[in-house]
């Protein structure tokens, strides 16, 4: 457990630009990263227990993360 946010243009800082510019002119892109965003969030919130949740809870929100994130980047190196 790290208890680090893992944004998405601290993931992949060098896609930065185009993580915004994507953002902003792919309505699919945008749909999942503002979802990675959400569960990235709550699995940070689980972590450093401010809002703790079961262990499975935890993670299948970290598989979530995972592969949301995986897709996320497929697309930007598409």
């Amino acid at each position: 457990m790290s208890h680090t946010p893992h944004e998405l243009h601290e993931e992949f800082p060098e896609l930065a630009g185009k993580i915004t510019e994507m953002k902003s002119s792919d309505a699919h892109f945008a749909k999942l990263a503002d979802e990675y965003h959400e569960v990235n969030r709550a699995v940070h919130r689980a972590e450093t227990n401010v809002e703790p949740v079961g262990q499975f809870a935890e993670e299948d929100m970290r598989k979530k993360r995972a592969a949301l994130k995986d897709e996320l980047y497929q697309m930007l190196k598409a």
